[in-house]
């Protein structure tokens, strides 16, 4: 945990994209980090150009921040993470929202991808994050605590805020748009989880299992900034889906949302500032 390179990253985005706040940020996951480059007037970054920024390596994850005004919002999207799996430590798997929010963002929108376990998910489905299961027995926290970026022990007993989850669900319906709600399960990855891990998260409450998210909520909630976060169920998860997982099978059905998911965030994000 060190402000200080937060502060120096936030100060990289403001020089390169001459935009001296954000009110809103947004981590686009799989199937949506192109979604930025098509909104007019966003200035494109790359995340080897902002001081700390780690670089993703997954396919499907662009690494490239875009700062861009939706409705009269200052809004930087993050296209592409870091994930823990890929060897990053927290610090740096969680490093770019932290950034984002020391650029003024007060809300975080975060999106991913998901293995459904709930009896009532399909593959395809959106669904917004109404709580969160870490079954990796890591936290973006660990260490010392720095006060400037937050008190040693922060709540989480509304990490994915209610209030914004209405507003997503008010914006869903006027898009027609189909929502639900789950809980989300983190495993480290980047194994896909055994039928045996699926049905122990499915028992403790879980509705979807995947490998993100949950670090940067924690760290976005440490810092003060509201939390909502989108998944979009690209398989059923093991023992569940009657064919072997794969990351095609993801990439394929992120495809397939991309006009759904792509509708509602352009609706949404405005309204989250």
């Amino acid at each position: 945990m060190n402000y200080d390179a937060t502060q120096t990253a936030a100060g990289d985005i403001r020089r390169l994209t001459g935009r001296a706040e954000h009110h809103v940020a947004a981590v686009l996951g799989s199937g949506l980090s192109d979604y930025a480059q098509h909104l007019p007037g966003a200035i494109a970054v790359p995340y080897a150009d902002i001081t700390g920024f780690p670089v993703p390596r997954v396919a499907g994850h662009a690494g490239t921040a875009y700062s861009v005004e939706l409705g009269g919002v200052p809004t930087l999207i993050l296209a592409g993470r870091a994930h823990f799996y890929e060897g990053h430590g927290l610090d740096q798997v969680v490093f770019a929202v932290r950034a984002a929010v020391a650029t003024g963002a007060r809300t975080v929108l975060l999106t991913n991808a998901s293995g459904g376990c709930g009896e009532y998910l399909e593959a395809g489905d959106l669904v917004l994050l109404s709580d969160h299961l870490n079954l990796t027995g890591q936290n973006p926290l660990f260490g010392p605590n720095d006060d400037r970026m937050g008190t040693r022990f922060p709540d989480l007993s509304a990490a994915y805020d209610p209030d914004l989850r209405r507003v997503a669900h008010d914006t869903a319906s006027e898009v027609d748009v189909d929502v639900k709600e789950g809980v989300y399960a983190w495993f480290s990855g980047p194994t896909y989880e055994t039928p045996a891990e699926v049905q122990m998260a499915k028992r403790l409450g879980a509705d979807m299992v995947g490998m993100s998210t949950v670090p940067e909520t924690i760290a976005a909630r440490h810092i003060g900034a509201r939390v909502i976060a989108i998944s979009l169920v690209t398989n059923l998860a093991a023992g569940i889906s009657p064919v072997p997982l794969s990351h095609e099978e993801v990439q394929e059905t992120a495809d397939a949302a991309r006009e759904r998911f792509t509708r509602l965030v352009d609706a949404l994000l405005p309204r989250l500032g």
